[in-house]
């Protein structure tokens, strides 16, 4: 889930577990199954443990017991591979932020940085956005697994690779505007190249807007530092399980936050 280069210090096995455990209660636990993924089935003949995915499945506009489910999202996660295949809780309160604010997504045009498994792009697709979502341009795995989860959800999403501080072509035809990015704020020494890339993407569409969600164990100071260097601001900051369903907060751990950033008019 990063256009960075960075790892990831949490277990995501574990989560996983977790999480198929409360298949009543759990938004990702609707449907789990364990495949075989393609790269897997090539490589039958080979010594080495075959590469499993799961398939979880993310409900919005119901409640997890009834009847009225507005409708779902299926991902297909890698359960031996890079983090960027993984569903992280930033995306799935993210996600649900989107399906709350859907009035606001109707229509417009929306990029996901580090999109990764891709659920809050999926969701803004979902209500009506046009979505590009982009991740690491060398993670060719995680771009292929995104390729299949928007295909596997019938979605017309475009794929692009992106990494932050990097200026390719690309970079300069995308006017998005509203900018997400889920967990994205968690290797410091990626948060330069990503803030410069956020303030490239707000500048070259004026009055759009960067929600990202992250958790408090994420630099404040250096992020603080960041947005005055870039000539950004905090437009609204919430505490993430303020807006999530029981249903879903109580499965998730952390002090989760949202925060939407836009361009400081000071600077701009």
């Amino acid at each position: 889930m990063s256009g960075g280069s960075g790892g990831r210090d949490d277990d995501p096995t574990e989560e996983e577990e977790d999480e198929e455990d409360d298949d009543d209660d759990d938004d990702a636990s609707a449907s789990c199954s364990l495949v075989p993924s393609p790269t897997a089935s090539a490589s039958a003949g080979a010594s080495s443990p075959r590469t499993m995915t799961t398939i979880s499945r993310h409900y919005f506009g119901g409640d997890s017991s009834a009847d009225d489910h507005v409708f779902f999202i299926d991902i297909i996660e890698n359960m031996r591979e890079d983090y960027g295949m993984f569903v992280w809780p930033c995306s799935k309160v993210l996600a649900e932020y989107i399906w709350q604010q859907r009035s606001r997504f109707s229509g417009v045009s929306v990029v996901e940085l580090g999109a990764g498994t891709s659920l809050p792009g999926l969701v803004a697709a979902k209500v009506g956005a046009n979505v590009i979502l982009t991740d690491n341009s060398y993670q060719a795995e995680v771009l292929d697994n995104m390729k299949r989860i928007c295909d596997f959800n019938k979605l017309n999403c475009e794929i692009l690779g992106l990494t932050w501080g990097e200026w390719d072509e690309p970079m300069f035809n995308l006017h998005p505007q509203i900018v997400l990015g889920a967990d994205v704020l968690y290797d410091s020494t990626d948060f330069d190249d990503l803030f410069a890339t956020v303030a490239f993407l707000l500048e070259n569409s004026p009055g759009s807007v960067f929600m990202t969600t992250y958790h408090n164990r994420s630099g404040h100071h250096l992020i603080e530092f960041l947005m005055v260097k870039w000539g950004l601001q905090c437009s609204k900051l919430l505490d993430g399980y303020s807006f999530m369903p029981p249903c879903k907060g109580c499965s998730l751990q952390g002090n989760i936050q949202l925060v939407e950033i836009t361009l400081d008019k000071q600077f701009s």
